[in-house]
């Protein structure tokens, strides 16, 4: 491998390691519990909280007002929690149930100080109790000041209001408690006016620290593209995310194969855009593989699928507009008629782990790679020129160049030379052109297994199955819409289909990144196979294969490659910039959490200690 490869496999695995960073980062940010299981642990928390004022004030007064304190301070919350989610904030991020969420962290961490004060005011004195109450109450105000200013794009007063609301009313039933049972106010007033200014402020500069270093390093605000992210992650909505990459991006034009088969009526379309299915979720062309493939098929019929074209993160589409504009052009030109009608027979060629899989419609190349069972990821757009210019010299009109994208083991950073993917192409193309060219037939279907989601792995568009028979040749292409598959999973599919009279398969997934950022994990998306049920997925293969080859019929076939101008893509430097950003911000918020919120513990402590 010489050095400018080296360069590009360096810079793209640097790149598919940054982004994964940061869909793990973010996809952990929002494992939140139901509404259900936050109410009853708010509830339980509340409930323990009044039994241990009665241990602190055992007599009937004090189990009578221990049991109004529990039901104050739960009803209140959940009340609060309403008002807020409904009537302050009215933002899609904190609707009830994440509102409902953060009350139950935020009464966990209050919980901590009352349960010590607890112990030390039996050991010592109730006073003890008492201050370390105001303590959670100040370190309560502080967590919902940092998840308020930083997350929600309400006004100031909003969000302010909001982190107040809820605390305050419940100390207020502390207070009521405490007047009970005489503790002198001046022990607390002037604390619970205090410390609300110290949390807000000490939160305040957090946030304003964490958007600043955003400033000076891109020129980005860091809580901005927060909130974008958040709004993307738990609303699902991708304006303000997609409006941010289409401000950085930049225009490209691109590139989309597309071989289609004929019969009385559409049978079927390979359509292999040059734009990477990124970068995460439903952002950018994440989904474009699914949307590009019904929208074929609403306007034409039969059976689309978008396998991954070759190249990496460094074409990611921008915003849905974009995501249309490619689908727009590709409907604009693919009703022209087709015109060939003979191919050849499937031929395949390996070399050490690289394979290459071959079909030859008329002068048209259908070309595929795969390095299974070893790690087949993202492989570099040089390679498409390469083996056109292959192809080419053996009288070739189009070639179609897929990454069947097809295994995923441990080990990531696998790679074949450039040299050993030309040779292997090479020795493929010049196989598959000295095969005879016969009429054949073609069928296709798709099926969408209920059985898996996203959360799976398995993306909208399915499987979807095309079967070509030459000359007595069965092939059967199998198009998961996915990102990867486990190692090994399709070698046992590939069994599967010679068990029922496929001669020759490939297995490709799309990469679609819709699944990507949606679990917890590692990655933060499961490839194909890694929690599916392995044997529910390869009979949904063998029986939509078999459907297909059960429909296979004479067919014509049709070839174009085009351009789509002025892409707006989000680009290597806008991704790059992005996911550092991510990591960074993290590590500056881990630096600045001790400094920042141990001062002002210290200065709260040293105020409680003088009361």
């Amino acid at each position: 491998m010489n050095s400018s490869e080296l360069m590009a496999v360096a810079i793209n695995n640097s790149l598919n390691e940054l982004m994964n960073n940061a869909k793990k980062h973010y996809a952990s940010l929002f494992f939140l519990p139901s509404f259900k299981k936050a109410t009853v642990a708010i509830a339980i928390i509340c409930a323990i909280v009044g039994v241990s004022s009665i241990l602190l004030f055992p007599s009937i007064t004090g189990m009578f007002h221990g049991v109004l304190l529990a039901v104050a301070l739960f009803l209140l919350s959940l009340f609060f929690d309403w008002v807020i989610s409904k009537a302050v904030l009215n933002d899609p991020i904190f609707v009830l149930r994440r509102t409902v969420a953060l009350s139950y962290f935020g009464w966990f961490l209050w919980f901590f100080f009352i349960g010590v004060g607890v112990v030390f005011g039996l050991i010592f004195n109730v006073l003890w109790w008492v201050k370390l109450c105001l303590f959670g109450f100040a370190a309560l105000l502080t967590l919902r000041a940092v998840v308020f200013f930083a997350a929600s794009s309400a006004t100031t007063v909003k969000r302010l209001t909001a982190v107040l609301l809820q605390p305050v009313f419940c100390m207020l039933s502390f207070v009521a408690f405490w007047l009970d049972f005489k503790v002198a106010p001046l022990i607390y007033v002037p604390f619970i006016v205090i410390a609300p200014v110290v949390a807000c402020a000490a939160a305040g500069l957090f946030v304003y620290l964490l958007d600043r270093m955003g400033q000076k390093m891109y020129d980005i605000s860091s809580m901005t593209i927060f909130k974008a992210f958040m709004l993307n992650w738990v609303s699902a909505l991708n304006d303000p995310l997609e409006a941010f990459f289409e401000k950085l991006g930049k225009d490209e034009d691109v590139e989309v194969s597309f071989l289609k088969f004929d019969a009385s009526k559409p049978k079927a379309a390979i359509i292999v855009p040059l734009v990477h299915p990124g970068p995460f979720k439903n952002i950018g062309s994440s989904l474009l593989p699914s949307m590009l493939k019904h929208a074929y098929e609403e306007k034409y019929g039969g059976d689309a699928c978008v396998p991954l074209g070759l190249l990496g993160h460094e074409l990611d589409a921008a915003s849905q507009a974009q995501n249309h504009k490619i689908i727009n052009h590709v409907l604009g030109a693919a009703g022209f008629s087709s015109t060939i009608d003979k191919a050849t027979q499937c031929v395949t060629v390996s070399e050490g782990f690289v394979t290459a899989f071959c079909q030859l419609f008329g002068k048209t190349a259908l070309l595929s790679f795969t390095l299974a069972p070893k790690t087949t990821e993202d492989l570099p757009q040089e390679l498409g020129s390469i083996v056109r210019q292959e192809a080419e010299k053996l009288g070739l009109d189009a070639t179609i160049v897929v990454n069947a994208h097809n295994s995923l083991t441990n080990n990531v950073n696998i790679e074949a030379s450039l040299e050993t993917l030309r040779e292997v192409a090479s020795k493929c193309l010049q196989k598959a052109v000295s095969m005879p060219l016969c009429p054949f037939e073609v069928g296709a279907a798709t099926v969408y297994p209920s059985e898996f989601n996203l959360k799976d792995g398995m993306g909208e568009g399915g499987i979807t199955a095309l079967v070509v028979k030459v000359a007595g040749q069965k092939t059967a292409y199998i198009v998961i819409d996915g990102n990867n598959m486990i190692s090994g999973l399709r070698e046992k599919i590939l069994c599967a289909l010679r068990e029922v009279g496929f001669q020759e398969s490939e297995v490709f997934t799309t990469d679609t990144h819709a699944v990507s950022a949606v679990v917890l994990g590692q990655r933060g998306y499961h490839a194909v196979g890694e929690v599916m049920d392995q044997e529910i997925l390869v009979n949904h293969i063998k029986v939509v294969a078999q459907k297909a080859a059960s429909v296979v019929e004479p067919c014509r076939a049709g070839s174009f490659r085009i351009v789509v101008p002025r892409v707006r893509v989000i680009g290597e430097e806008c991704l790059t910039s992005l996911t550092v950003l991510v990591d960074k911000s993290i590590q500056k918020a881990k630096q600045l959490v001790v400094p920042i919120f141990a001062v002002e513990g210290l200065f709260l402590i040293l105020l409680l200690a003088f009361l």
